[in-house]
């Protein structure tokens, strides 16, 4: 999911910048309500697991797209489905960019024996150089973030409440290699709601992550789970209205970003570097593993792979850190 946020800063100021320009996004279902709010822009749902499975679907897929009349493809997924749409596309003589993803360089990124240390091009960065090679180029500083949106109605007086400030926490990673210890982020949730300057809005999915976050409702004041309430377009509206989110490197961090919410990252096996940080924000943000301990960080692009003994990168971060740099955002 992170991916897909990256992009909207760049969409959202394609359209902006180039107003007599329409967008179809053609994205699933489920990552649907993510582009909700961008003028201009269009959905169209791709039903991988149905209609469209298979060779034979992209087929179908192909020709619904082409029924919109498009006039070109900018493809800033660059995956197997998307190639061989490519190759249909070429049928109809259909400008098709896709996104350079850098693979050589990530992989030079993650070897133990680099040489080079260095960040590499931003994602963001790719995707915009796809819409360049179409004829819409765009800068950084043109990139736009989403307004707040109006908060759901079961967390109104939540965010209605001015007398502390409003912090989302999202403390799981799709992989173990990033996702900061359970038992070291209770002690930051019990730093953050014993100064009685936050609320802390938590956020997860699935009924693991559900019951976890359930149990820390019940275990600390000012804390309430967001987990499973609400839709995902609500859950949105939620992030929009944080005065902060901190999360792994994970989609909820970009899916803060995109609104303009300060966000601090954690980063274990994973690094910045590799072109993964959420939009617009400080380097001082992400807040890192100790790579003078760990001097193979990062040892994956997707914090699914990580040499023997590096299963506790994270645990060189302090919760006292966290907390610290929340409070030196936040001005507390």
């Amino acid at each position: 999911m992170g991916d897909v946020a990256m992009s909207v800063p760049v969409i959202a100021g394609i359209v902006k910048k180039y107003p007599d320009v329409k967008i179809t996004v053609l994205t699933k279902a489920f990552t649907a309500p993510i582009f909700h709010d961008i003028p201009n822009v269009s959905l169209f749902k791709a039903d991988v697991k149905g209609k469209h499975k298979g060779v034979l679907g992209l087929w179908k897929l192909y020709k619904e797209l082409r029924a919109l009349n498009i006039d070109a493809v900018a493809d800033i997924h660059n995956v197997l489905r998307s190639t061989i749409l490519k190759q249909f596309f070429r049928l109809s003589s259909i400008p098709f960019v896709q996104l350079d993803k850098g693979r050589a360089e990530k992989k030079a990124l993650i070897d133990g024996n680099r040489t080079v240390f260095k960040p590499l091009k931003t994602t963001f960065n790719r995707y915009a150089d796809v819409f360049g090679l179409l004829g819409f180029p765009i800068l950084k500083s043109e990139l736009v973030s989403l307004a707040k949106k109006s908060a759901p109605k079961s967390f109104e007086d939540l965010v209605r409440d001015q007398n502390q400030q409003l912090i989302g926490i999202a403390p799981f990673a799709a992989f173990q290699g990033k996702m900061y210890p359970l038992h070291l982020m209770q002690k930051v949730v019990s730093q953050l709601v014993s100064t009685e300057q936050y609320k802390i809005v938590l956020f997860g999915g699935g009924a693991r992550e559900i019951e976890v976050l359930a149990s820390w409702e019940k275990q600390f004041a000012n804390c309430v789970n967001a987990a499973g309430k609400l839709s995902f377009l609500e859950e949105l509206s939620l992030i929009s209205n944080l005065n902060l989110m901190l999360a792994m490197d994970s989609g909820n961090a970009h899916l803060a970003a995109m609104y303009a919410v300060p966000t601090v990252t954690i980063w274990g096996v994973t690094h910045p570097y590799a072109g993964f940080a959420p939009f617009n924000q400080p380097e001082g943000n992400a807040i890192l593993s100790d790579r003078k301990k760990y001097p193979a960080i990062p040892t994956s692009i997707y914090g699914n792979k990580y040499p023997e003994g590096y299963d506790k990168v994270m645990e060189t971060i302090h919760p006292e850190t966290i907390v610290q740099k929340i409070s030196e955002i936040l001005n507390v």
